[in-house]
């Protein structure tokens, strides 16, 4: 089983138009929250907006109704009381979620692809830290994912800014989470990354140590200039060796050594 206990993914099932009066315009709007396709695991809203602003919701968990305005509270006194209205909206959650739950979940989980993680060191945004890290999530679906800092297994909330899940372009997303920090000795820093396409969050610890493309860059530029130093060497040697008759060594940089060759009759 799928698991995202970030944040419920949403099905919008209906907009529907209320009114429009001296530039004022109100809609409502019938949701589906839930994070599985198990039925005691939905929730439903009954959301009324005026002018693009949340006036007032039903929420079928508490089967209450909250109300952001004085209007609505006025409206709302009667008609969110009452073993009719609630019916109703009991009603509306089996047709619409109960039944179309199921589908949208089994699609989302075929269609769900694993995010990719690159966790590396970026400069600072400001001066108040030395150090800092972005954790990168690329390539995944469903849109709605987590990612979160641990120091030492415990979750870091200051100094972490991130952006939006980005569109890619496709029908994928990435998001890239920065933190902040002043480095100290023994310490653990990890990246945690729930999402939907996982069975349980992934954990990627971050190593100290430079990363391994910039190893190997410094290991390629050191063998290459102590080979520069040991063809000059070699040179001198050739020179000498070749007035005397003895042979010259065969010169190698492997396995990050340098190796010298020769033969030598016993």
């Amino acid at each position: 089983m799928s698991v995202l206990n970030l944040s419920s993914i949403h099905l919008l099932l209906l907009f529907s138009s209320l009114s429009g009066v001296d530039g004022y315009f109100g809609h409502f709007e019938m949701r589906c929250r839930f994070s599985s396709e198990d039925p005691q695991d939905i929730e439903y809203l009954l959301q009324v907006y005026g002018n693009k602003k949340l006036l007032g919701q039903y929420n079928s968990t508490t089967e209450k109704c909250t109300v952001y305005t004085q209007w609505m509270k006025n409206f709302t006194e009667t008609a969110c009381k009452g073993p009719a209205f609630l019916a109703e909206r009991r009603e509306e959650m089996k047709k619409y979620c109960s039944s179309n739950v199921p589908v949208v979940y089994g699609y989302l989980l075929d269609k769900a692809v694993e995010p990719y993680i690159r966790l590396r060191p970026v400069e600072p945004f400001s001066t108040r830290h030395p150090a800092m890290l972005v954790c990168s999530a690329y390539d995944f679906y469903p849109k709605p994912i987590r990612v979160t800092w641990l120091r030492d297994g415990q979750e870091v909330t200051s100094n972490v800014t991130s952006t939006e899940e980005l569109v890619n372009g496709d029908w994928t997303y990435q998001i890239h989470s920065h933190l902040e920090y002043t480095p100290t000795p023994g310490e653990r820093i990890t990246c945690m990354v729930e999402h939907f396409s996982l069975t349980e969050p992934k954990l990627y610890d971050w190593d100290p140590s430079l990363p391994g493309p910039e190893r190997n860059k410094m290991v390629i530029g050191a063998c290459g200039l102590l080979l520069g130093v040991v063809f000059i060497a070699a040179g001198l040697i050739y020179y000498r060796k070749k007035s005397t008759g003895e042979e010259t060594p065969a010169i190698l940089c492997q396995n990050n050594q340098i190796l010298f060759k020769s033969k030598f009759e016993m």
